[in-house]
């Protein structure tokens, strides 16, 4: 258990970071503290002092205890010594590597350094990683959000970054309560495409299996249904398999009682991503399911795994390097006061054909 002190150091740097309590704000007094977190005024004071030492509060005697932005004071100005943060939901797994590649070789040409954070698509880690990023005083931001088809709880954080004027970008995703500049591939189209390849090859009983908490989850559905739409086919509920962050881990237990039960039906399924599709190659391998044979599946983002799989799958294409190459640039370029920059950029995918679609 975190000790009392820390809870309320935690939460004044919390408010402070978010914009709750503004710079030169009073925060409560300390008598006021004691009552909210039910602690000694000594517990009180050790909090105070430790935020004091940290730039972010100041005392005034016979005042009070105000709100300083001495935390955000950095040395220098030139580009030598600026700092960009990258918050992306995960690091070392799927494309994430590729992203980051392409936006640590763009910063690393005009010298700039790069704080890197992972949320794991969990908005408490993001709200870590943006305290993070406040505190540090990061010179510009690229962002990859967490859970973006959800409604976000730290948009106060993001919003103190636009009164400070810190440029920011999002990447692969965006929050739509938000005015903001993104870098997205068009994961309609993307769907779309993959569905369209499976009518063309003479598929009717379509599937999709869909991850329902990501922005990138309701288009890839959206363009699923458009694709179906326009071939007049009938929209089958019980042919779409959704999951959560928190559900993936059982994807495969589901994926077997949902290809158990539309056997004999299912002839193709488009997959949310590369990962879903190996997952479903595996699955299909337990049941005694042939792939492309008895069921057709594409997946999406055209990633290593794809690539290196016992089986390659059909995919589309998904920029990775590029686009963290030309989010880096943004900022950059952003930061050397360039005017009339695009503020949204989607990439137009192309159809991989791999081992995993076959005519029906």
């Amino acid at each position: 258990m975190k000790p009392k002190y820390q809870v309320i150091l935690e939460d004044i740097k919390s408010n402070i970071l978010s914009g709750t309590y503004g710079i030169g704000n009073q925060i409560p007094t300390e008598s006021a503290l004691q009552d909210m977190y039910k602690v000694s005024r000594q517990t009180v004071r050790k909090a105070i002092l430790e935020l004091s030492n940290e730039g972010f509060l100041r005392s005034e005697k016979g005042s009070g205890t105000y709100v300083s932005n001495q935390f955000r004071s950095k040395t220098g100005g030139n580009s030598n010594n600026k700092t960009i943060g990258v918050i992306t939901t995960y690091i070392s797994d799927y494309i994430f590597p590729s992203i980051i590649r392409g936006i640590e070789s763009r910063l690393n040409e005009d010298n700039y350094s790069l704080l890197l954070a992972s949320t794991n698509n969990d908005v408490e880690q993001e709200k870590k990683a943006l305290e993070m990023m406040l505190s540090f005083g990061v010179d510009g931001l690229i962002i990859e959000p967490t859970k973006s088809n959800l409604y976000n709880p730290n948009i106060a954080y993001y919003l103190s970054f636009k009164e400070q004027d810190v440029p920011f970008i999002m990447i692969n995703a965006y929050y739509e309560e938000l005015e903001v500049p993104f870098f997205c591939l068009d994961d309609v189209q993307s769907s779309y495409l993959a569905t369209k390849e499976l009518i063309s090859n003479g598929h009717t009983q379509i599937g999709i299996i869909a991850k329902m908490d990501d922005l990138q989850g309701k288009y890839r559905m959206k363009g699923y249904i458009k694709a179906l739409g326009e071939a007049k086919l009938r929209f089958h509920p019980e042919q779409v398999l959704s999951f959560y962050t928190e559900t993936k881990q059982d994807l495969s237990i589901n994926l077997k009682t949902f290809l158990t039960e539309n056997r004999g039906g299912l002839t193709a399924i488009v997959c949310y991503n590369d990962e879903v599709g190996l997952e479903v190659v595996h699955v299909c391998r337990q049941l005694d399911i042939s792939v492309p044979e008895d069921l057709s599946i594409i997946g999406q983002d055209n990633s290593y795994i794809a690539k290196n799989a016992n089986i390659k799958l059909t995919t589309l294409t998904h920029p990775q390097e590029q686009m963290g190459r030309d989010a880096a640039d943004w900022v950059i370029k952003k930061l050397q006061g360039k005017k009339d920059l695009r503020n949204s950029t989607y990439y137009q995918p192309v159809l991989i054909e791999g081992e995993t679609v076959r005519k029906r």
